[in-house]
């Protein structure tokens, strides 16, 4: 039970770096690690612009901090959790236990399938705010800022899930695997061995053999005459 499994090689086998840049899964979380820094990075660096009444500063999306804070949160979140899985990837092949990896593909499962919805959610929002804003100064100067982490939302989107439609297919393929061992070990346990034929070098408890070094019995040895009286 200690191979190959949930889409990983024999525990304990060395990691080659070309190969494990090239796959899909470590592209896919680089990619959604660089669009959470586009989502996140515009908003607090220009996401909030000059009222029109005043010098107090507000969100450029319809004057909304609930979108503001709701995207900088969904792109820090995205952001930290894509650098903890890609050390966790690093790791997976080192761990050699198939419950703990079964627990870390199942946490990959649900984090990125939570996450690929509140990125759809907060596309949704974002983009509604966005339509609902006034024009004025401050919107058309942060008005790049708003519209690159509206796309960057929608990627993030995309990405997530074919993060999320990779875990699934590390799971379906680990819970395989484990089927299948569980099934060998179950026909070996259950199998029985015939005993050794007769005449195969090792005889049965029926064949008997005199001892060794025994020598026969003669009741009536040669040359001697019974007397007749």
């Amino acid at each position: 039970m200690e191979g190959g499994s949930f889409g990983a090689g024999r525990a304990g086998a060395a990691l080659d770096p070309v190969s494990f840049a090239r796959r899909p899964q470590t592209l896919l979380r680089a990619a959604s690690w660089v669009f959470s820094i586009a989502v996140f990075g515009p908003i607090v660096n220009e996401g909030y612009v000059n009222a029109d009444s005043g010098p107090e500063l507000r969100c450029v999306f319809n004057g909304n901090a609930g979108a503001c804070r709701f995207g900088v949160a969904l792109g820090l979140g995205a952001f930290l959790a894509c650098a903890g899985f890609l050390l966790l990837d690093v790791r997976f092949q080192q761990i050699s236990s198939v419950r703990d990896r079964r627990r870390a593909v199942l946490l990959d499962l649900g984090f990125s399938g939570l996450w690929s919805f509140l990125w759809f959610v907060g596309f949704c929002f974002l983009t509604n705010q966005w339509q609902r804003t006034a024009p004025g100064p401050g919107t058309a100067q942060a008005g790049d800022a708003a519209r690159a982490v509206i796309t960057f939302s929608f990627f993030s989107i995309l990405s997530w899930v074919a993060l999320t439609v990779k875990a699934l297919q590390r799971f379906r393929l680990g819970t395989d695997m484990s089927l299948f061992a569980t099934e060998q070990l179950g026909a070996g346990a259950g199998q029985t061995y015939p005993g050794y034929p007769v005449g195969s070098g090792v005889e049965g408890t029926e064949t008997y053999q005199s001892p060794p070094f025994t020598e026969t019995l003669d009741t009536s040895p040669k040359g001697y005459q019974v007397p007749a009286y």
